[in-house]
């Protein structure tokens, strides 16, 4: 912030703004100390903690390292599925090169996909995409100290607060548990962790040791990662076997009598949207309940799909319907390319002559 300077008469303004912008600036110097000592509500997270079980002087001397960031609380109101159309959000995930590098994933751990599947049902190639659209596979997992993510949004977020809070006290125990050290832990801005972003609450419900070492870790440990996305799917409802979405033909502008992109369990009946001339490409029965969806591109023309359950599964995992979309075309594109490699490709004339 910029202090004009007065002179003459207003010269007096000048001190008064001054002596305000200083209360402000120790105002926040005490809003952002999560010093146990200083900051009851912190105090009362660690006496919380301390009866489960964990040591004091631990809580006291992690929450005396955790730091506010403005930016995260920035970040909290920017996020992408809150902006973008369609088209614009799809073109972060749906890239030659993430396709890929999810095939590569796949195959780098090929007895994982294929034990996951197995067991909770989940195609690899929808695991993949999980993990491919959070971390670009392990390439990018975040970089906010979760610790500094978690208090702030805790004990500054406007809306969210006693939601954080539940989240630091999960992360605090998860790491006591593991012996981590909670500050030395990067991830995103609300503070989900390793390749597939589980925010500490799923971790500890969902998370398994998929490759039986004894740890549950999804920070640097991709095989309990896959085993653990395919778990927390098939915990929220995933059907082995069925399709995710259908697609639909509709009129160029949105029916008023239908609510889009719920993310909620299948909430309309086909036989209503076709009413409202919505009609499924496929075979769908009238009495069978969807997730409309209306995906927006530029040039506002719409794109009609209708999610099957396993699509409301996948906004289990992100409130959106965008990203739940963008996952499912990249499982898509991913099994495409899979396809693709399985045929044997004919070698160059010069390689042949080379080998005849």
């Amino acid at each position: 912030m910029t202090v004009s300077r007065f002179q003459g008469p207003r010269k007096g303004l000048a001190v008064i703004a001054c002596a305000g912008l200083s209360l402000q600036v120790l105002g926040a110097q005490a809003a952002v100390d999560f010093d146990p000592a200083r900051h009851a509500e912190v105090g009362a997270l660690v006496e919380e903690l301390a009866e489960r079980g964990i040591e004091r002087d631990w809580l006291e001397a992690a929450m005396r390292d955790a730091a506010f960031q403005q930016g995260v609380l920035d970040a909290m109101e920017g996020a992408a599925e809150r902006r973008l159309r369609w088209d614009e959000y799809r073109e972060i995930f749906l890239q030659p090169e993430r396709i890929a590098r999810g095939v590569a994933f796949i195959e780098a751990h090929r007895d994982a996909f294929a034990r996951a599947e197995a067991q909770y049902g989940v195609p690899a190639e929808v695991i993949a995409a999980i993990i491919g659209v959070e971390t670009s596979y392990g390439r990018f997992t975040g970089r906010h100290r979760v610790l500094d993510s978690l208090s702030t949004l805790a004990f500054h977020h406007p809306v969210r607060g006693a939601f954080f809070r539940g989240e630091l006290a999960a992360f605090l125990e998860i790491t006591r548990e593991q012996g981590v050290d909670p500050g030395s832990l990067d991830g995103s801005y609300a503070g989900a962790m390793g390749y597939p972003q589980f925010i500490p609450t799923s971790y500890r419900a969902y998370a398994v040791d998929f490759d039986g070492d004894g740890i549950r870790d999804l920070w640097t440990n991709p095989v309990d990662a896959i085993g653990s996305v395919g778990n927390y799917f098939a915990e929220h409802g995933w059907q082995g076997g069925e399709p995710i979405y259908a697609e639909a033909e509709g009129p160029e502008v949105l029916p008023d009598e239908v609510e889009f992109n719920l993310t909620r369990p299948p909430y309309a009946e086909v036989e209503t949207l076709r009413r409202a001339g919505i009609q499924p490409r496929g075979e769908l029965d009238d009495g069978q309940p969807v997730v409309p969806l209306a995906l927006d591109h530029a040039d506002d023309v719409l794109r009609y799909r209708l999610g099957h359950e396993n699509f409301y599964v996948i906004t289990r995992y992100n409130h959106s319907h965008l990203y739940a979309m963008a996952v499912t075309e990249l499982a898509e594109a991913i099994r495409d390319a899979q396809a693709l490699e399985a045929v044997p490709l004919r070698p160059r004339g010069d390689e042949a002559e080379g080998r005849s």
